[in-house]
């Protein structure tokens, strides 16, 4: 956002010096010619080589020194470029193994990777240090990149379960566990982003919570959970890992989030009258407004999931208002799916109105829900025959342009939503655009959808016509180097059975070429004499 504005003011202030190309007051003498000479580097050393080596060809004796190559390859036989090209052959054959089986595991090749990170310094830097800093290009450039970090990354589910109220039943029902290693490992790390700072060690109660954090075991964190409330009371972050991880109901779970809100709030009113005392006073004001409003947030879904709803969309529209800030939270999604159940379409388009915008990152919910409002105006008359006949109305054609673009941002979400593919329970973390947010929006959307009568029908027909065969993520393309080490291995393997079959014509075809690169009288004979050996050889072999 501040890349917009400051390209706007700049066209509203007018033309500036640094908009003129090749001008650029906030760069010096120095800084441009080191920009101009990080994109001829490997020139200049590639001809600071050639002279280096022109002058020093007489000490070096270049000359008698290839004489005496040329007569050291003359004595070599056919069975050295056997060997020679064999070796190649299977040596480049393991590295092109090696490329192949990292870049299926990692999405890159290890020499690009190594090659980038390690000689791009060394060889003329890298391409920030040519861009300018102020350009429109940088400013486009940085924009995109944080458009796709933001789409691309993972983020918290903000309609993840309680772990002891929900996900301890599928523990109970199966007895395997609901979550991945890698998923309870990123929660444990928002945990402490959130619920921890620098201060902890000032209050006993919040040094023994920063340990149960780290805790991988749940009984341990739910025992120093405990140990909290023994020296601290009100501890409101003990409460919250208690009714996150201990309670078995949804009612336990509020009661215990009803006793961290009342701790939260005193907590935070203190740090209110002391942010302005230190920065650690103002880390220390962060962390418990973050606390009060995971405790807000959570009291809300736990109305929510108890029939409250109204109650719960209260909770949330002042959450939002009393901390906009924090829209990382995503906390109008939960709204959203409120809003839906209580079938407050005009509310819904609201919301959608104020969030759904280039400049914020976008979701599944967002993207789906504007298609299922969309889409409820027409279902319920739509029909594949009647469109086909007569055409496509204006609200139709809206409706399936709302449907592409969702599908367009995420096209694991039909599968789910026609129940072509079964649920299973939503992760705590999810990818954008990506299957995990696709179980985790079906999980809690589908039943809005099946409400709405023909929405089912309708996206199905958009997405079996259109997007059926397409909607699978582009396949990478092979790195460089594995073409490069397949390619040498072929040849290599090729040169090496061709030197065997036939030891004369490769011993032409290698004379020839060594006399295109070294211009000397061969001893030819003593090849030859090689060639005929190889071949009598190769006759006692077959013979015997």
């Amino acid at each position: 956002m501040a890349d917009r504005g400051g390209v706007g003011e700049a066209a509203a202030v007018g033309a500036s010096p640094a908009s003129v190309p090749g001008l650029n007051p906030t760069l010096g003498w120095r800084e441009r010619l080191r920009a101009g000479l990080a994109g001829t580097g490997a020139s200049l050393w590639f001809v600071a080589g050639l002279v280096l080596l022109y002058a020093l060809r007489i000490p070096l004796r270049l000359c008698e020194n290839l004489a005496a190559v040329t007569v050291f390859l003359n004595s070599l036989t056919p069975k050295f470029y056997v060997a020679l090209t064999g070796t190649s052959s299977l040596i480049s054959g393991l590295i092109f193994i090696f490329e192949w089986w990292y870049f299926h595991k990692h999405g890159t090749s290890f020499i690009e990777q190594v090659s980038v990170s390690h000689l791009q310094p060394l060889m003329g830097g890298t391409e920030s240090s040519i861009s300018e800093p102020g350009s429109p290009s940088r400013n486009r450039e940085n924009e995109s990149s944080r458009q796709n970090l933001s789409e691309w990354k993972v983020w918290r589910n903000p309609l993840n379960l309680f772990r002891g109220a929900e996900y301890r039943r599928y523990t109970w029902v199966t007895g395997k566990e609901p979550l991945t290693y890698y998923d309870m490992n990123l929660s444990a790390q928002d945990h402490q982003t959130f619920f921890t700072c620098d201060t902890d060690f000032l209050r006993p109660s919040d040094t023994v919570m920063q340990k149960a954090w780290r805790e991988r075991n749940p009984p341990a964190r739910i025992k120093a959970a405990y140990q909290a409330l023994e020296l601290n009371n009100d501890c409101a972050t003990a409460y919250v890992l208690l009714a996150e991880e201990e309670a078995t109901t949804i009612v336990d779970a509020e009661r215990l989030f009803k006793q961290a809100l009342k701790a939260g709030e005193t907590i935070y009113r203190q740090s209110q009258q002391c942010q302005h005392q230190s920065p650690q006073h103002e880390a220390q004001l962060r962390r418990d407004t973050n606390v009060l409003v995971y405790i807000k947030r959570r009291l809300a879904m736990c109305a929510r999931k108890l029939g409250r709803i109204r109650e719960a969309v209260k909770i949330m529209r002042d959450l939002m208002k009393e901390f906009p800030p924090l829209t990382m939270l995503n906390i109008h999604e939960n709204l959203l799916e409120s809003l839906l159940e209580l079938q407050a379409y005009a509310d819904v388009q609201a919301v959608l109105a104020k969030y759904d915008d280039i400049s914020l990152p976008k979701s599944a919910a967002i993207c789906y829900t504007a298609a299922l409002l969309k889409t409820r105006t027409v279902s319920e008359k739509f029909s594949p025959e009647t469109a086909s006949r007569r055409g496509l109305s204006t609200a139709e054609i809206n409706a399936v342009e709302a449907i592409h673009r969702a599908v367009e941002f995420n096209p694991h979400v039909p599968k789910y939503l026609l129940e072509m593919k079964s649920l299973i329970l939503p992760p705590e973390h999810i990818l954008k655009r990506g299957d995990s947010e696709a179980v985790a929006y079906a999980f809690f959307h589908l039943q809005h959808w099946k409400r709405i009568e023909g929405a089912l029908n309708l996206l199905q027909c958009t997405w079996e016509g259109t997007f059926h065969h397409v909607s699978v993520y582009p396949k990478k393309e092979l790195p460089l180097f594995i073409h490069f080490t397949a390619g040498f291995c072929s040849s290599t393997a090729m040169i090496a059975i061709l030197t065997h079959q036939f030891p004369e014509i490769m011993g032409i075809f290698a004379k020839a070429v060594l006399g295109l690169w070294c211009p000397q009288p061969w001893a030819s004979s003593g090849f030859e004499e090689n060639t005929q050996d190889l071949k009598s050889e190769d006759l006692d072999l077959s013979s015997g």
